[in-house]
């Protein structure tokens, strides 16, 4: 059968199957239970992929349209099948070729859970225990992977597409996938229970600022100005804690640069999707085998600045870098930004005057200050509530030098109103009444700002 397949597709597409047939599999005596149902399929899979890496001519696949590359998989499969005495419906046998085209092109199990569009984070702790993040909230999933080896082969799938790697000598990894999705991977020794993987899916379409006031991250009147301090060239910082939903931020505040701007982005795996044409992606390298070879964010900030950048985009400051970003800010790159992990506004100026320290020069404090309050101008809180969902919890602005503290004042900030019957957290996102100190900026800017913007709301 399956030679008649090929030889009629033979002159009409690339073959991506070699001439040469091994002896097939035999046919295995007992018959699983029911209890061993899903052992035994995983075992079948794995079988038929080992016979499939054999046939398969892996120079021609990318060559072939994926609809005629199931066809001729599908066209083995049944041959596979019938040596092996199996018997499945067509609703199974179609799903276990699809399983197999996900083993032979993607990442197996977690193709399902990557085209999943209301899955936002993929948890794997072992190979068979896979957990998945749906609207904040995390369950379990019904994929696994078949043993420890089966999930070292995709990560390690994953890692070498963009020349990164993990073994004993260097056994965690940051990379990411071909669509931006951040992933982190983990294995013996430091991974106790076998090797663990963490994606955090990025969405396919981008979310705009407006898709996030129709989602309640914010109201409109605040979409409207950080509109206007983009507009004008403010420095922003974006402030959260972890999956709180800055890097989403950073990408739908960065959709209002000015298209004329070139703009240089950092980071430590690349996942910013700035919709601008006029972008250049720079990524950090970690060292090669012989513990040689790195490339620091710093390293990076530092070229950047020779670059004729209009803005650099730090996609997080983690170090010393953070020194280099706020000289960059200080000295006419203007409108530039970058996140910090912190709880609140006045912990991220203080984590950044930490990552200042961490240079090693013994600047004053009063001096490292000095230079965070003229380079920041606004800083935007998020935060992940109980209840799973992503909300700006304030835009502050950074009012100046108050002795040796740095002065802040509140814009906007949200008010907690409790909790409905169905466990969301209610809320509302209002102006403090206070006009900004960068209104007259604003305004000088060409800027159209509305003052009613500010004024207080009685909620």
């Amino acid at each position: 059968m399956f030679k008649e397949y090929r030889s009629r597709r033979a002159e009409a597409q690339p073959n991506v199957l070699k001439l040469e047939r091994k002896n097939e599999a035999p046919k295995d005596a007992d018959a699983p239970s029911e209890d061993l149902e899903l052992k035994a399929h995983l075992d079948l899979k794995n079988r038929l992929h080992g016979e499939l890496l054999d046939r398969l001519n892996l120079t021609m696949i990318d060559k072939v349209e994926r609809s005629e590359l199931k066809r001729q998989i599908a066209s083995l499969v049944t041959s596979l099948i019938e040596a092996e005495g199996v018997y499945m419906r067509s609703e199974a046998f179609s799903s276990l070729v699809e399983e197999l085209i996900h083993e032979v092109m993607g990442l197996g199990p977690l193709e399902p859970l990557l085209e999943d569009p209301t899955i936002n984070d993929i948890l794997v702790n072992s190979f068979d225990k896979v957990y998945v993040e749906r609207h904040g909230l995390l369950e379990k999933s019904k994929v696994r992977f078949r043993d420890e080896r089966h999930l070292l082969r995709v990560i390690d799938k994953i890692v070498s597409k963009v020349g990164r790697r993990i073994d004993e000598s260097q056994p965690w990894v940051d990379a990411r996938l071909e669509d931006g999705s951040r992933v982190n991977a983990i294995i013996r020794p430091c991974s106790v229970d076998g090797p663990a993987l963490s994606i955090r899916k990025f969405s396919r379409v981008p979310l705009t600022l407006q898709r996030l006031v129709e989602q309640g991250a914010l109201n409109q009147q605040a979409a409207g100005l950080l509109k206007a301090l983009v507009d004008a060239r403010l420095n922003i910082l974006i402030s959260g804690g972890t999956g709180s939903g800055k890097t989403t931020l950073l990408n739908a505040v960065s959709s209002f640069i000015d298209t004329r701007h070139r703009i240089v982005t950092i980071e430590d795996a690349a996942e910013l999707q700035l919709q601008q044409e006029h972008v250049v992606r720079l990524e950090t390298r970690p060292p090669n085998a012989e513990g040689e070879g790195t490339i620091s964010q710093r390293d990076l900030v530092r070229n950047a600045l020779r670059m004729r950048p209009d803005r650099i985009i730090v996609g997080e400051v983690r170090g010393a870098e953070c020194f280099d970003m706020l000289q960059s800010m200080n000295t006419g790159h203007d409108g530039s930004m970058t996140t910090v992990h912190a709880n609140s506004a006045r912990d991220a100026l203080g984590r950044i005057e930490q990552m200042v320290t961490m240079m090693g020069a013994e600047l004053p404090l009063k001096t490292i200050r000095s230079q965070i309050a003229s380079a920041i101008h606004i800083v935007v809180q998020l935060s992940r509530m109980s209840d799973g969902s992503r909300r700006i919890l304030s835009i502050s602005e950074i009012t100046g030098m108050e002795n040796d503290t740095i002065t802040m004042q509140d814009i906007f900030v949200y008010k907690r109103r409790g909790r409905a019957e169905t466990g969301a957290v209610m809320g509302d996102f209002v102006p403090t009444g206070i006009r900004p100190h960068c209104f007259d900026q604003l305004v000088a800017a060409g800027v159209d700002v509305n003052a009613d913007l500010f004024k207080r709301l009685e909620v």
